[in-house]
């Protein structure tokens, strides 16, 4: 067992300084992003399935209550989280179309939707990435393997180069911290 502890987590170590030494200024230009968009009192739109539907709603979480400072809620919203719209989209459109229809409902230009996928191939979050982009919206993609069509809609794809999907979302944890700090420390400077 000290040996499956010991090995997992340099695993995670590894990937984890892989991405950031090589993805740095893609992370610095994805919070930037963000961060302009909610100066501008637009908002943060993030979406995905299982764990990263999980993600989304604690990057939500961190955004709109705070993460490392006493400051203003920042207007950040998990589509993931109510069930009455979701399983509505799902049983009458398809659930392929969950998230597409919220952006087509809640997004407007100068929003920013944040798709969390760790195979980048997820229909629905393809789905709402490609509804964004018919309505001006950026697509910064948290993504893992190869990005996949997801990364294609992008206009910064973060990829974690691997194909774990464990050891992406680790990634993808400490990604969605390393941003929420970026975003305070951008928006309001100590």
């Amino acid at each position: 067992m000290t040996n499956r502890i010991s090995a997992s987590v340099s695993e995670s170590l590894k990937l984890k300084q892989e991405f950031f030494a090589s993805h740095s200024d893609d992370v610095e230009r994805a919070a930037s992003m963000i961060a302009g968009s909610l100066v501008s009192d637009h908002k943060l739109l993030i979406f995905g399935n299982g764990g990263s539907a999980a993600d989304a709603q604690h990057i939500a979480g961190e955004l709109v209550n705070r993460f490392l400072q006493q400051r203003r809620g920042l207007p950040a919203i998990a589509l993931t989280t109510d069930g009455g719209v979701l399983t509505c989209i799902a049983n009458d459109v398809g659930f392929e179309k969950v998230f597409a229809r919220q952006v087509e409902a809640l997004g407007n230009e100068g929003d920013v939707c944040l798709a969390i996928s760790t195979s980048g191939q997820s229909a629905n979050v393809i789905a709402a990435c490609e509804q964004a982009r018919s309505q001006g919206i950026k697509v910064i993609g948290l993504l893992g393997c190869d990005g996949g069509k997801v990364a294609t809609l992008c206009d910064i794809a973060l990829i974690v180069p691997s194909n774990d999907t464990q050891r992406i979302q680790e990634t993808h944890n400490l990604l969605g911290h390393i941003l929420c700090e970026l975003i305070e420390s951008e928006m309001f400077p100590q």
